[in-house]
């Protein structure tokens, strides 16, 4: 098979720029797709005003005279010969064109004129004329070194030498369907666009393979999953698990209920669970998931569940030691910080069986740990654990049943692609008692108010968090940092109250020690990054202040203002912004984390919410889950009655496709 070095023009300095920005083969080449088209039309020199912009092509009339100046500066003059007449061209720090720039040459400059002294000041200047009047022209992201052009020619060396080799994604009765050109001609047309309809119609014909191959393996893994009988066999004493239910000291909501009813359905199943759990903030998941880790213990298994982080994994170990409390469950807490004498004989417990729980961190994966009968596995925030960390987890196991949960409501048009392949239980209710947070947009004008409301809060014993998107200064930036805030602060309040800062620069020791002094009152007003996005309960926290608002996502804000209102005393979130405030407003009209998110997606897309970045499960090369959706559902469609189509099974296509997924166990 052809290599990357094989295509004509491609030397080593070549090959290592183009390694460099992620493409390593001839096919990631080919789909390295511009990422915008410069639509360069012919202007008449006539008819264009002055100072306007101007796109002309013509022949270089003149020898370039090039002028040089102090400090680098230099400047090239030189007569043009275009179809309306002729014009001077300036162009500044262009000195190498110099030698290209010989008379007869045609040119295409871009630029302004200057009407009075008949002179275009050139921004830019392509080696060739334009064909026809106008020309679409692709424009790729390179790096140092390696240009625009230098980007096309080998794209379009590659096409020519090993074209016949592309292969067609797309079943031909999808092809002949929406009457798609072959993608060896889509390819070519993406990449050398003679008209906008024409790259419109093979944009929309790849975005759909992209999609049609995501969603195929989606729907396969799901299937696989659901065919193999390799769930454990599990006997769960339903009257025991009845009565620790009812001993639970609050009512479950009817969401909570049936999240449990739906655990423990998979957990008795003949395949493995592959669930995600997702609810808003404090909804009640981890009371589900508790739930769920007793009814393993009672069928015989061992469970593990992983935390982002040691403070959430601590704060999940005291919770279940609490919950579990009057049963004869062996629970341990496994974190990096646990001394080496506490490890082994963890370590120990885990494996000869007498640890029938453990809750930890990325410990939970260290090859040491060895476990007895692993069952059931829950990683919580499973959005910041890469797949590969959670596959570790999983596979520490012979084939234990894993439940994800999430904090991060996760909008519909994202779910139905990144955990296309699990099963989703949703909790929207909350429980009872639970208040609104009164939320404020406030400008930096009002911060006068902002500080009486923190004061009024804290003058009746409760605390506040204070968030700043930076940890330091840089040049480029006028953002509040959090050391200016603790300043700003200090000054505000005098001694009154306990300052401190955390951030994600901070040692993971000495954050987890000031969010310890916090949760005790022993410190009032907490300035932090979004490091307490995910973090430890904090009932008497009532105030949530976060400066330049603007520059968070809407779900972003929504954990953060979670951190607040976990305790009875009513609670605000106050958002400080100079601008963007009507995106801002949607967070004083709606708590509901699910329209939230629907609403950040929206406006922002998916982002890296979900770790995807480490799995590379949504590297999508021309596709876009947001602003392609309709595409999406369609190709989810086809995709799936394409695999249940039984007389498709000796197709090529479908052969390939089930080989190119390097199945996991899911």
């Amino acid at each position: 098979m052809a290599e990357l070095k094989d295509v004509k023009g491609i030397g080593p300095k070549s090959l290592a720029l183009l390694n460099k920005i992620g493409i390593y083969t001839i096919d990631d080449l080919l789909t390295h797709y511009p990422f915008r088209y410069d639509l360069l039309e012919r202007n008449d020199l006539q008819k264009v005003g002055d100072g306007e912009k101007i796109i002309i092509d013509g022949k270089v009339e003149s020898v370039p005279i090039l002028m040089r100046f102090k400090a680098g500066l230099n400047k090239m003059n030189f007569r043009l010969v275009t179809q309306s007449g002729v014009v001077g061209v300036s162009i500044f720090n262009r000195a190498f064109l110099k030698s290209q720039l010989s008379v007869g040459t045609g040119i295409t400059v871009i630029g302004k004129l200057d009407k009075t002294k008949n002179v275009i000041t050139a921004s830019d200047i392509k080696m060739d004329l334009l064909s026809n009047s106008m020309k679409i022209e692709p424009v790729y992201h390179c790096t140092s070194g390696l240009t625009n052009k230098n980007m096309s020619t080998y794209i379009n060396m590659a096409l020519l030498m090993y074209g016949r080799d592309v292969i067609d994604n797309i079943p031909e009765e999808y092809i002949k369907k929406y009457n798609f050109l072959n993608k060896k001609t889509s390819l070519n047309v993406i990449h050398n666009p003679s008209t906008m309809e024409k790259l419109k119609e093979v944009t929309i014909r790849l975005k759909y393979e992209e999609l049609f191959e995501f969603m195929f393996k989606i729907n396969y893994l799901k299937q696989l999953n659901k065919k193999k009988n390799n769930g454990l066999e599990r006997v769960i004493d339903r009257d025991k698990l009845n009565k620790f239910i009812q001993k639970i000291p609050f009512q479950l909501t009817g969401d909570q209920e049936k999240a449990i009813d739906e655990i423990l359905a998979d957990l008795e199943a003949s395949h493995r669970m592959n669930r995600l759990l997702q609810g808003d903030v404090g909804s009640g998941k981890t009371v589900v998931a508790f739930t769920g880790m007793y009814a393993n213990y009672l069928s015989g298994y061992q469970s593990a569940l992983m935390a982002p982080t040691e403070i959430l994994a601590m704060q999940h170990y005291n919770n279940l030691v609490a919950f579990l409390k009057g049963t004869k469950v062996k629970i341990a807490l496994l974190t990096g910080s646990t001394p080496k004498k506490e490890k082994n004989e963890i370590y120990d417990g885990l494996k000869n069986g007498t640890i029938h729980m453990v809750i930890g961190t990325h410990a939970l994966i260290q090859d040491e740990v060895e476990y007895n009968n692993l069952g059931l596995v829950i990683t919580d925030e499973q959005h910041r654990f890469g797949v590969h960390q959670r596959a570790n987890l999983q596979n520490k196991g012979i084939k234990p049943d894993v439940l994800y949960m999430s904090a991060t409501p996760i909008p519909r048009t994202y779910a139905l692609t990144i955990f296309g392949d699990m099963d989703v239980s949703t909790i929207k209710e909350r429980p009872k008692g639970r208040q609104k947070i009164e939320t404020f947009v406030k400008k930096n004008s009002e911060i006068k108010d902002v500080l009486e409301m923190m004061y009024k809060e804290l003058k009746n014993g409760h605390q506040v968090y204070v968030i700043a998107p930076l940890i330091e200064e840089s040049e480029n930036s006028d953002l509040t940092t959090v050391n200016e805030l603790k300043e700003q602060m200090k000054l505000a309040f005098k001694d009154l109250y306990k300052i401190d800062i955390v951030h994600g620069k901070m040692a993971s020791g000495a954050k987890d020690i000031i969010m310890e002094q916090f949760k005790k009152n022993e410190v009032q007003i907490l300035i932090s990054t979004t490091v307490v996005e995910v973090g430890v309960d904090v009932p008497n926290a009532t105030t949530m202040v976060i400066f330049d608002a603007d520059r968070f996502g809407l779900s972003t804000l929504h954990q953060l203002r979670g951190r607040v209102g976990r305790g009875t005393s009513k609670s605000q979130c106050i958002l400080i912004s100079d601008s963007d405030t009507e995106r801002l407003k949607i967070m004083e009209r709606e708590d509901d984390g699910f329209v939230i998110s629907e609403e950040d997606f929206k406006l922002r897309g998916h982002g890296d919410l979900f770790g995807t970045k480490q799995s590379g499960d949504m590297s999508f090369k021309i596709a876009s889950v947001r602003n392609d959706y309709k595409i999406l559902l369609q190709a989810r469609k086809d995709s799936k009655e394409y695999l249940l189509n039984k007389e498709t099974d000796n197709d090529e296509l479908k052969k390939r496709l089930i080989h190119s997924i390097s199945i996991r166990e899911s």
